[in-house]
């Protein structure tokens, strides 16, 4: 549906521009590349996940809290690296060659987990995997904004996801048809994920192009003879053509001409920027990790040990099914009142755990809390990034969407040590019930903060 030949305006931007009949941009050529290794990905990362915390809990014993730490390292540590990543990519245009090295570095943490055989070796091996996250994310998503024409990136943005989505669906099915056939269960999850892990790496190198689209005009400046990325001629006529006057966006700050650590800390004083960052790390406060929500699933309604690796695929079958969508939905109605909507989501999906036990009316429990739980993520993963791309110069791309991401990240890790010390104080129900609080409250702080400025792209974002 989103593949396009190659007969486009000569003007696109890697494939993705508008033309002048107006009919609806191609999804790039590099972003489909980038889906295709992020789905092959996502099926070696989500082997490992699934069967990771019933490994952890019921295998080794550990404690809700003690989980929460271990939870928290395998975010925290994909945080603290996201700016490095985002600035080694910029300097030089380098996106492909961090992105190599940080998929490359996950793939070869699948097999250690193979001889990890204590909790701290474990710990060990999780922070180096999520290291190698941190280093491809924001170049990853910098390839993809820059790729993609500024009225179509919450479309592009959901192609990816939900290409990404497929492998996260994939990876836990494959994890449980292994566990059921094989005798050594989770030595042979470790050892296929590796495999599939090195096969992603091998697409990344083959099929993601070197070059990005900063060594050419940019998607959002005009371009020579008048023509726009946007397919708009020299008067600027064409849907969503931002003003000819607007600022470029492929040049860093003034007094700033080189990517650096201190021009992209520089971004948070450009007011969007500023505010997507705080909201993030608003609501990534009171986002309780995927494993807690799917151990909280599991206690509330008696789910067997054998059935919890098919837990995360009804998250991944709701976010496939929505990425796209909901994408669309962001480029046309607003991406921050999307992304806004996804939390509302996700704290429905807290009430129904909070609401909801043992009874006839699991199975239908169960289905609308995952399916509020994908939702949240199609709505927010994507959009976030579609959103803070068309404030972000393109010569700082990955560095700014770097910046969100780690305060996102930062919350989220805090989050976790919290939520699993509050367990182990409490129990599950106040704890989920306290997280359910905080998260309408920052909700609500979150509301005036989401109010788009005057800035070109003000109407989409």
């Amino acid at each position: 549906m989103y593949v396009a030949d190659s007969r486009g305006t000569p003007a696109a931007p890697a494939g993705a521009a508008r033309t002048r009949s107006g009919r609806r941009t191609a999804v790039a050529s590099t972003v489909l590349a980038l889906g295709t290794v992020s789905l092959i990905t996502d099926i070696s990362s989500e082997m490992v996940t699934a069967v990771l915390p019933l490994y952890l809990v019921t295998g080794l014993g550990l404690s809700p809290l003690g989980f929460g730490l271990l939870d928290g390292v395998y975010n925290g540590f994909s945080a603290l690296v996201r700016l490095v990543g985002g600035h080694l990519a910029d300097r030089g245009g380098r996106h492909k060659s961090v992105a190599v090295l940080g998929y490359g570095l996950s793939a070869l943490c699948k097999p250690l987990l193979l001889v990890a055989g204590s909790l701290p070796v474990i710990g060990a091996v999780l922070a180096a995997d999520r290291t190698g996250k941190g280093l491809r994310t924001a170049p990853r998503d910098a390839l993809i904004s820059l790729a993609s024409a500024p009225e179509s990136r919450g479309r592009a943005f959901g192609v990816h996801r939900a290409m990404d989505t497929a492998g996260a669906l994939l990876g836990p099915l494959t994890a449980f048809l292994i566990l059921r056939q094989a005798a050594d269960g989770y030595d042979a999850v470790f050892t296929v994920s590796f495999c599939v892990a090195a096969l992603g790496v091998l697409v990344l190198l083959l099929f993601v192009p070197a070059r990005t689209p900063l060594t050419t005009p940019p998607e959002d400046a005009p371009r020579g003879g008048g023509a726009r990325a946007d397919g708009a001629g020299a008067d600027g006529a064409g849907a969503g053509a931002p003003p000819l006057d607007a600022p470029r966006l492929d040049t860093p700050p003034p007094g700033d001409p080189r990517p650096s650590l201190r021009g992209a800390l520089a971004l948070l004083r450009i007011r969007p920027v500023r505010q997507l960052t705080l909201v993030a790390f608003l609501l990534g406060l009171a986002t309780v990790s995927d494993s807690f929500v799917y151990l909280l699933l599991q206690r509330r309604l008696g789910v067997p040990d054998r059935w919890f690796a098919l837990l995360p695929i009804g998250t991944a079958a709701a976010f496939l099914l929505l990425a796209i969508p909901l994408g669309r939905l962001a480029d046309r109605l607003g991406r921050r009142q999307v992304f806004l909507g996804g939390h509302a989501a996700l704290l429905l999906a807290y009430v129904l755990l909070l609401t909801g036990g043992h009874g006839s009316g699991g199975p239908v429990l169960a289905s609308l809390t995952l399916a509020l739980h994908g939702a949240f993520y199609a709505a927010t993963d994507g959009v976030l990034m579609a959103a803070a791309a068309g404030s972000v110069p393109a010569a700082l791309r990955s560095s700014g969407l770097a910046l969100i991401q780690t305060g996102q990240a930062l919350a989220r890790f805090a989050c976790s040590i919290a939520f699993g010390a509050a367990w182990t104080a409490w129990g599950e129900r106040p704890a989920l019930g306290t997280a359910a609080a905080l998260l309408a409250g920052c909700a609500a702080l979150a509301v005036p903060l989401l109010r788009p400025s005057n800035s070109p792209e003000a109407g989409r974002t």
